[in-house]
């Protein structure tokens, strides 16, 4: 299973995420969050980063120009939609992208269209504040095309082995502080994410 995590804000934990085996890394360009980070500081970090990890940018209603821009300067390599964006800004991207499912309810995940898609917890701020999905919703789906976020920690990470994720995605559970990872925290989510079921 695929694991990214998200909320970077320095090269050492970049690099630590990184050595602890994450496939990608979130930078969060949403100014009203504790974890932001500007383009340029980005930027900074991801130009000394290894080949072959993917360096995701979060969105919050930006434009598509907006967006275009902000990614070419941090260099990332997807972006990560976090807003309901019309079908004319997407088309209008210069990059990857992902766009996020807040699911309130299992109906909300029942009609996703195979495309792959983050699935946070719905809450009225953006991110899903450490607030768990149901993971019953998941039962019996075809869950190959999804990435999971909200709630997860390396203490119940392990719990979506059977789901058949796509991948994981995780920021808060993994720090010390707001910001800032714990390298003890991240090794172990990590590692728990990617045991064989």
């Amino acid at each position: 299973m695929r694991v990214k995590i998200c909320g970077i804000t320095s090269y050492e934990d970049a690099i630590m995420a990184i050595n602890a085996g994450a496939d990608a890394l979130g930078f969060v360009f949403y100014p009203p969050s504790p974890r932001y980070i500007t383009p340029q500081a980005a930027q900074k970090i991801i130009a000394q980063l290894p080949p072959f990890v993917e360096k995701v940018g979060l969105f919050v209603n930006e434009n598509a120009a907006t967006i275009n821009t902000m990614s070419k300067k941090s260099q990332i390599t997807l972006a990560q939609i976090h807003f309901e964006a019309p079908k004319e800004t997407l088309d209008a991207l210069t990059l990857p992208y992902i766009q996020v499912t807040r699911a309130a309810k299992e109906e909300d995940i029942a009609e996703l269209d195979g495309q792959y898609r983050l699935v946070d917890a719905y809450c009225e701020a953006y991110g899903g504040m450490g607030k768990r999905l149901n993971l019953e919703w998941f039962k019996d789906k075809d869950n190959s095309h999804i990435i999971l976020a909200g709630g997860l920690s390396p203490e119940n990470v392990y719990e979506t082995l059977a789901y058949g994720f796509y991948g994981v995605d995780v920021s808060s559970s993994v720090e010390a502080s707001k910001g800032v990872k714990d390298l003890e925290k991240v090794t172990a989510f990590v590692s728990n994410a990617k045991q064989r079921t």
